[in-house]
């Protein structure tokens, strides 16, 4: 329970998170703003009993679910989901990530009506708390925006004076024709005020999704007193939803400015400061120059962030069948410090963005790969640019449809699909995988016609129970799937080789074969082959006496050849 009696002991604003503050807000942050911080940040440390982990190693992959993704008739969902976890995949997942479990009215969560509560259909904090006793959490903080209907917008709407500067009116003559939209919908939003007048208000993603104005200090202390509460609630890693919009300059792209940067840098001083081992993770689906702008100087800003180039990286070379593209792209990682590492993923509940392959690949291909996957049942999403064009920006289609074609047998399926989660679990960083892809999911095509939306193709709920019986149907498309990424999970938590810090290289043997070659500080080394194509690849590679993990064979010789969407797994005996 959070402590509400006297302080037993009070942390003073640290000298890092005072010279932040300075640089953002100057004089506006008044020494009663210092004392309402210095309140959140010492109830919080005094609360706060759960340690995080130092680090991380090859043992941590997280699932990515919504609270409610299974339904349990007259019952909370997150106890059903719960008992789903235990039985099919805690043994397989170190962490999982509850995409924003708190009231909201749209956008699957994420328009936030209270931050503080869990929405009453998935039920309280303390079953959030039991599902921590299997696994660590990573919680959304939505910070860029809020809901149209939350009480926080009801007393602005109202005009009361405490919230008259958290959100961000706007004459609408001002010219944003320079501001860096994600969506193709109206940047501004009119609301009628309780006296009847009528304000343009700042809606980067949507009418119900209010930008919340930073620029003001009580802004900043509420919000961080959202971000508290979730690291007291147990959150080991914080999700920053939308992060690099937080800050807005008409006449600037208003992203990736540089005072949303320092936002980002006082949120992880304060984090430090109150919960040392809590990982901050950056969620920008920009392109990559701009992504990993957001470690910063390696040590003061995310310690992770998203690897958005790689879901359509391997997409693109499933159905090129090329693998120069994402092997170059690989080769060019590099990291800021031994404090960051990469979250890597292939989807997730979002569709598969396009602008992080701009400036990888020509427009061309970006192009050809959208049409392919249309014409095999995706739904694509656009934005506007600033002259007046528009370009696709997000594809929204499962996963594993997206690998494969709509008349393509179930043996070809899981191959390509076992093939691109490889490469994921191969790639240096943490990986994570989304729920609908360890069960097998197909495109919901139902779920778009119901809810109205591209992004529901992805994003089926199911019964609890209904997912069970077909898991434990040896001959379903979804037990294929799920044991075969069991299997390749377990391999990866055994071999140190695949320690998200180990050292990573990249080649290319031929056009269709991508080698990752692993080495942990324990001499251990594991190479990863894989086959981008439907042919049979054989590779000259002087490896003696050597274990394919994945099917446990032996492996001698200087010449091995991989099958149609083959994966290998050598280590070196």
């Amino acid at each position: 329970m959070p402590f509400v009696g006297p302080l037993p002991w009070k942390i003073k604003v640290n000298g890092k998170i005072k010279q932040l503050i300075n640089l953002v807000y100057g004089n506006t942050f008044t020494p009663e703003h210092y004392d309402t911080l210095e309140e959140k940040i010492s109830r919080a440390a005094n609360n706060i009993q759960h340690p995080r982990k130092a680090s991380w190693d090859e043992q941590d992959i997280v699932l990515i679910t919504y609270a409610d993704q299974f339904i349990s008739d007259g019952q909370k969902s997150l106890p059903a989901f719960t008992r789903f976890y235990n039985r099919w995949l805690s043994s397989s997942f170190s962490h999982v990530h509850l995409l924003p479990f708190y009231p909201w009215s749209s956008d699957d969560g994420f328009s936030v009506v209270d931050y503080h509560r869990v929405s009453p259909e998935t039920g309280e904090w303390g079953d959030v708390a039991e599902l921590k006793k299997s696994a660590n959490l990573m919680f959304d903080f939505v910070c860029n925006h809020m809901s149209a209907k939350s009480q926080w917008f009801n007393h602005y709407l109202n005009q009361d004076p405490e919230f008259e500067d958290f959100f961000i009116a706007v004459d609408p003559e001002t010219d944003l024709s320079a501001v860096t939209r994600p969506r193709a919908l109206p940047l501004l939003t009119p609301f009628t005020l309780a006296d009847g007048s009528v304000r343009h208000l700042w809606t980067t993603f949507s009418d119900d999704q209010i930008d919340l104005n930073f620029a003001s200090p009580q802004v900043l202390n509420a919000m961080v007193d959202v971000l508290l509460h979730y690291l007291t609630e147990g959150a080991d890693y914080i999700r920053l939803d939308a992060v690099g919009f937080m800050w807005k300059i008409p006449g600037t792209s208003c992203i990736h400015l540089e005072q949303t940067h320092r936002l980002i840098q006082l949120f992880r001083a304060i984090t430090d400061a109150v919960a040392p081992g809590t990982v901050i993770i950056t969620e920008t689906n920009v392109p990559h120059k701009d992504n990993i702008s957001y470690f910063g100087e390696g040590d003061n800003e995310a310690q992770m962030v998203y690897q958005f180039s790689l879901p359509p990286l391997v997409l693109h070379t499933v159905h090129s069948g090329n693998v120069q593209a994402l092997c170059q792209w690989a080769q060019g990682l590099s990291l800021p410090s031994l404090q960051t590492t990469w979250f890597n993923f292939l989807a997730s509940h979002d569709g598969v963005g396009l602008n992080p392959l701009r400036g990888i690949l020509p427009e061309s291909d970006i192009l050809t790969l959208v049409e392919k996957l249309q014409s095999e049942g995706a739904l694509v999403n656009w934005k506007n640019n600033p002259d007046g064009t528009r370009s696709p920006y997000e594809i929204n289609v499962t996963y594993l449809d997206a690998l494969s074609h709509r008349d393509s047998d179930d043996d070809d399926r899981v191959a390509k699909f076992v093939l691109a989660h490889a490469v994921l679990l191969s790639f240096p960083g943490v990986p994570a995988i989304y729920i609908q892809s360890i069960l097998g999911s197909r495109n919901d095509y139902a779920g778009v016609e119901r809810l109205g939306y591209n992004r529901a193709i992805n994003r089926r709920k199911y019964q609890e129970g209904q997912i069970d019986s077909e898991l434990s149907d040896e001959n379903s498309l979804r037990q294929r799937i799920y044991q075969a990424m069991i299997n390749l999970i377990a391999i990866r938590r055994e071999n140190k080789a695949f320690h998200p810090d180990s050292e990573a290289s990249f080649e290319n043997p031929c056009e269709h074969v991508l080698k990752i070659t692993r080495a942990g500080n324990n001499n251990e080394k594991v190479i990863a082959l894989f086959n981008f194509c439907e042919h049979p690849q054989t590779l000259s590679l002087n490896i003696h006496s050597a274990k394919e993990l994945i099917t446990n064979g032996d492996i001698n010789g200087n010449t091995l050849t991989l099958n149609p969407w083959q994966v290998m797994w050598i280590k070196e005996n």
